[in-house]
């Protein structure tokens, strides 16, 4: 279950995701892993692919950043994801994604944590990347094109 302490009752249904308070923001994140995937985008038509391959911080077991509050500083090209930036950012975001979702008016899945009230929902529900991924360092960035995934987002 997603940490609640400073969340407001079904805050998610009521208020606007520049309206959240940190807390309400960070239980949005259902846990999925998606966006730890690394991805290739096509120079000319702007498409955006992922690969199997997880960032180097991703843990594996908890589909989880391993140094959440260090991320930006570690992984340079990771993005914090805020109400202002998620239009711009939406190519790479899982059609999946909460913050994605309610930015496009619409409702969190049945298996997400905050409906189901079960962090491991996800995972149930075949939604996470859990046991489906190659860690950074096995991989070379050659080799990233061999790594492309189709139909897990």
């Amino acid at each position: 279950m997603p940490d609640m302490n400073g969340c407001r009752p079904r805050f998610w249904e009521t208020l606007g995701l520049d309206e959240l308070s940190h807390a309400e923001w960070e239980a949005l994140c259902d846990g999925c892993g998606k966006c730890c995937l690394l991805k290739l985008e096509d120079e000319e038509t702007g498409e955006v692919q992922y690969t199997d391959v997880a960032c180097r911080l991703f843990d594996a077991e908890t589909c989880r950043c391993g140094q959440y509050a260090l991320r930006r500083m570690l992984v340079p090209g990771c993005v914090q994801l805020t109400p202002e930036n998620i239009a711009e950012n939406k190519a790479w975001m899982p059609a999946s994604c909460a913050y994605r979702l309610l930015a496009e008016g619409r409702p969190l899945p049945r298996w997400h944590p905050l409906i189901a009230r079960d962090r491991s929902a996800v995972h149930r529900a075949g939604e996470s990347v859990r046991g489906r991924t190659v860690p950074e360092w096995d991989v070379d960035e050659e080799e990233l094109e061999d790594h492309l995934i189709d139909g897990v987002l």
